[in-house]
């Protein structure tokens, strides 16, 4: 096999391969390398990629001191190159954030995750692209340029997390990590064809992410396959003390030979899923609602006996109760960025509200603005009761309204997008109808489950992805049935 042929192998497959020696981690790291020099003049899927132009940066050479010490089966992810969402902090490697704000960035601290993904043996090849500070459906927003579908380059790859699941698609990489905060790694996981998994909120540690909605925001693998989604979930769960958010909990059982060989479950036998009714109605593409159809007619041949369930809330007043609660802490996470502490700031301001003005006004882009602007609307006095107030309630209900159906079933399954990927540029004037493309994921994250997003065919040669909805800490049960629903 030659090495542009290995990038193409699942991460599982490439971990046998690395364990045996058949192959080392430099040919690993050298074959994705040479894979993004080939595809990112026209992908644009990363923003910083270790190459070694800074040789104090290179992941060449991370993969030749694995290498030196051989491979370790207590790391599981000895030697396997990753790409990571550059809001995601990594020591010695610049983070933006997709943001002129932080162009210059560079953090002398590696994110949580980034420390377990070093601890599991993992290389990492650089940042990928996204939309500025995590605020848009489409990578159209990155302050670095757009990053294009890897299926059709005419196309978005879905946003926040769009570089990611195209660096993922395109074989540049193994695996990604995202950061999902109303769909961010589902909904580019379902655009590019990929598998996509956000984590229970708490059960992975947000220390070192870069903050957009603090009580939504969760990082999460991509990847190519189900079971290798399994074993990423092992590697970033676990507690972290540094982490206000983060749950205490243990999670000794779940390791990644546990979780993937959960994921390889072929039958459904004994399970019981939910289906939205909501989820199937107005809006929903009439060849996605086909190719949802067929998946759910599989999932009955696989044993699954499937139940409609009602989600009233999550549809109908998702969209306003997430966009409200989110922009409301943007505007106070964003607040920070005021020209002086750190991240860009104005030359020449004739006083200290004028630094404040122009720093923002020149660091920040459009959307980001608006999101700011937005939030600190609805935070401000005479407001915050009919707006923030009535959205956190509105919140409380929602996630009623899936534990009700969770009582019942074992998981949910609805459709992630109501379209497939859509043209660069067609709707990125038109915010509402942006936000709308969020309607299927949003409400998870008001609801703080986890979901998991699969491959369930195509239309038109684009990608179709279903998701999955679960308990509390059950990601166990979601990785079951993904690997057994999974396209093949």
């Amino acid at each position: 096999m030659s090495l542009s042929e290995l990038t193409g192998e699942s991460l599982v497959r490439l971990r046998a391969r690395l364990a045996a020696k058949e192959i080392s981690a430099e040919e690993a790291t050298r074959a994705c390398l040479e894979r993004i020099a080939a595809t990112e003049p026209s992908l644009h899927a990363l923003i910083t990629v270790r190459d070694g132009s800074d040789p104090a940066d290179d992941a060449l050479a991370d993969a030749r001191a694995l290498d030196a010490a051989g491979p370790d089966p207590s790391r599981p992810l000895w030697g396997v190159p990753v790409t990571v969402k550059d809001a995601i902090a990594t020591r010695g490697t610049r983070t933006t954030a997709g943001s002129r704000m932080l162009e210059s960035f560079v953090p002398f601290y590696d994110a949580a995750v980034v420390e377990r993904l070093k601890e599991a043996g993992a290389v990492i090849l650089g940042k990928a692209n996204m939309d500025e500070f995590a605020m848009g459906s489409s990578t159209e927003n990155s302050a670095f340029g757009p990053t294009r579908n890897p299926r059709d380059e005419s196309r978005v790859p879905g946003g926040s997390s769009g570089g990611s699941a195209a660096s993922v698609a395109a074989c540049q990489c193994f695996a990604s990590l995202g950061s999902d905060t109303g769909g961010s790694i589902r909904q580019p996981a379902a655009l590019c064809g990929c598998v996509g998994l956000k984590p229970t909120y708490g059960r992975v540690s947000r220390r070192g992410l870069i903050a957009y909605g603090s009580s939504l925001d969760q990082v999460g693998p991509l990847t190519r396959t189900v079971e290798d989604a399994a074993v990423l979930c092992a590697v970033l769960s676990g507690h972290d003390r540094r982490d206000s958010t983060s749950a205490a909990r243990s999670y000794a059982d779940e390791s990644a030979d546990a979780l993937c060989a959960a994921a390889g479950r072929t039958d459904l036998k004994g399970m019981r899923l939910g289906v939205p009714v909501e989820f199937f109605g107005e809006g929903l593409d009439a060849g996605v609602a086909r190719v949802c159809e067929r998946t759910l007619e599989r999932a009955r041949a696989l044993g699954a006996e499937l139940e409609e369930v009602s989600l009233p809330h999550a549809t109908r007043h998702a969209i306003a109760a997430y966009y409200i609660v989110a922009m409301a802490e943007a505007s106070s996470n964003l607040s920070r960025f005021d020209g002086v502490r750190y991240g860009y700031r104005a030359a020449d301001a004739d006083s200290l509200d004028d630094l404040y003005t122009r720093s923002r006004t020149e660091g920040f882009g459009a959307e980001v603005q608006r999101r700011i602007l937005l939030g600190t609307y609805v935070l401000s006095a005479g407001y915050y009761d009919a707006y923030y107030r009535k959205a956190a309630q509105v919140r409380g209900l929602i996630r009623q309204d899936y534990l009700d159906a969770l009582a019942r079933c074992d998981a949910l399954i609805a459709p992630v997008s109501p379209v497939t990927a859509w043209k660069l540029g067609s709707i990125i004037d038109d915010p509402l109808k942006m936000y709308l493309m969020d309607i299927y994921t949003v409400s998870l994250n008001l609801a703080g489950l986890p979901g998991l997003a699969f491959p369930a065919g195509e239309v038109d040669g684009l990608p179709v992805g279903m998701q999955l909805f679960g308990r509390p800490f059950d990601e166990r049960t979601l990785l079951a049935a993904g690997g057994a629903l999974m396209q093949r």
